[in-house]
């Protein structure tokens, strides 16, 4: 009976240490930029979470840049121009159709229609810059956000968590 209590106890004691060797992966941080972490060392949930937070705190501090700050878009300017190349190039047309001899109202519509063409290739144009602006800053954001995960990874790293 003795042996049988002994036995049972070991068998608890051993299921016991196997439940604590195998700690559950914590969701940390870390995941908020997509790393995972799991404990090399076999560290506690609460010791993962603390390690996470100072480790953030310390990628902050030497890249300068925090994932999780709110950005404000940039102002468009809203060009509310309309038909104003339209008209413009219309009164033009009149002027040198009317002053050549011509007749205004067909130098106006050659004239609307050269100047809603040069406002599409303006609009064009800026939409273009615009674009490689966002692109440039697009970049810019995602080399910082890199090099933020890299810091982080190596803090954790060095406190004994595998990160991928």
């Amino acid at each position: 009976m003795r042996r049988m209590v002994m036995a049972a106890c070991a068998l608890v004691l051993t299921a016991n240490a196997g439940a604590q060797t195998n700690p559950a992966p914590v969701k940390g941080m870390a995941s908020t930029v997509g790393l995972y972490v799991y404990p090399k060392s076999h560290q506690t949930g609460r010791q993962q979470l603390t390690d996470e937070s100072q480790c953030y705190s310390n990628a902050k501090t030497q890249t300068g840049y925090d994932p999780n700050a709110t950005k404000t878009a940039a102002k468009t300017d809203d060009k509310k121009s309309g038909d104003k190349p339209v008209a413009k190039g219309a009164m033009r047309g009149a002027v040198i159709s009317g002053a050549t001899g011509g007749d205004a109202a067909a130098g106006a519509r050659r004239g609307a229609i050269i100047g809603s063409i040069k406002a599409k290739r303006e609009d064009k144009k800026e939409t273009e810059q615009a674009d490689k602006q966002a692109d440039a800053a697009k970049t810019a954001s995602q080399q910082s956000l890199d090099n933020f995960k890299r810091s982080l990874s190596a803090c954790l790293d060095s406190r004994g968590y595998s990160v991928k």
